[in-house]
C-alpha cells in the first residue's frame, strides 16, 4: 500500500476510529506524525499516544482516543489544509484562527510542529497542516 500523503492517511485512521468509538488507532510512525500526536495530547484531543516497535516492520505510533464522560467525540473534524500537491503556507499574521479559537490549528514552523496560537505568540509563520475541531 503506498500512501502519497501519509499525513492525510493518519487523520482517515482517526475519523474512521472515531466512527465507529473505538479506543486506539494504529499508524505507521513518522517524526512529523509523532509530533502531530503530541499536539493532540497538549491540547487535550487525545489521552496519549506511543511508539511501538515490531519485528521486522516498521515502527507503529499507537494512539488512544479520548471520549468525554458520556463516550462523546473529543474531536468533532479533522481537516487536511496543505498537501503535497499544494502546500498552504501562512505568514506569521496569515494564520488562521479556527471556531473563534475553539479549534486547534497545527503548522509546521522552522521552529518546529506547534499550534497555531503559538506560532502567532512567537511571530513565525509556516506550514498548516491541518485543522482540528
Amino acid at each position: 500500500m503506498a500512501h502519497t500523503d501519509p499525513i492525510a492517511d493518519m487523520l482517515t485512521r482517526v475519523r474512521n476510529a472515531l466512527k465507529v468509538r473505538g479506543n486506539i488507532v494504529n499508524v505507521p510512525f513518522s517524526k512529523i506524525k509523532g509530533e502531530m500526536s503530541r499536539i493532540l495530547k497538549e491540547e487535550g484531543y487525545i489521552h496519549d499516544f506511543k511508539t511501538v516497535s515490531q519485528d521486522n516492520k516498521r515502527n507503529q505510533l499507537v494512539i488512544q482516543l479520548r471520549y468525554g464522560p458520556k463516550k462523546e467525540r473529543i474531536i468533532n473534524g479533522l481537516k487536511r489544509i496543505s498537501k503535497p500537491g499544494l502546500k498552504a503556507y501562512a505568514g506569521k499574521d496569515e494564520i488562521p484562527t479556527l471556531l473563534g479559537g475553539m479549534g486547534t490549528v497545527i503548522v509546521s514552523t522552522s521552529h518546529g510542529m506547534m499550534t497555531g496560537k503559538a506560532a502567532k505568540k512567537m511571530g513565525i509563520g509556516g506550514e498548516v497542516i491541518c485543522y482540528i475541531w
